[in-house]
């Protein structure tokens, strides 16, 4: 049986099961979450970058969004509280919709 050694979603131990598979578990301490959660988004946004179509780029998507959820939590907050951020830095600095590209900043 292959060796993950990773962070995968709660019911992944269920779906291993229904295929008559056994496996090995255990639960990560908080500073052990932390560290695997920051890998786990590494992944996810890597298999964003490589996805090969629009499909599979919302189904990377998703996967960071539901870990973004879970990092929030961990950090002591909420979505509602990361959206006001969110949007103060929008308001503040915009946003990526007009897809501005800087290539240089000189002294005047």
């Amino acid at each position: 049986m292959p060796i993950y050694n990773k962070l995968v979603r709660d019911r992944i131990p269920e779906v291993i099961s229904k295929t008559g598979k056994q496996y090995v578990t255990r639960i990560l301490n908080d500073d052990e979450y932390k560290l695997e959660l920051k890998k786990k988004l590494g992944e996810e946004i890597q298999e964003y970058i490589e996805a090969a179509d629009d499909t599979s780029a919302i189904e990377e998507l998703a996967d960071l969004l539901e870990l973004i959820h879970a990092a929030t939590e961990l950090h002591g907050s909420s979505i509602e509280q990361l959206e006001q951020i969110r949007l103060k830095k929008a308001q503040d600095r915009g946003g990526f919709k007009e897809r501005i590209f800087l290539i240089e900043v000189t002294d005047a």
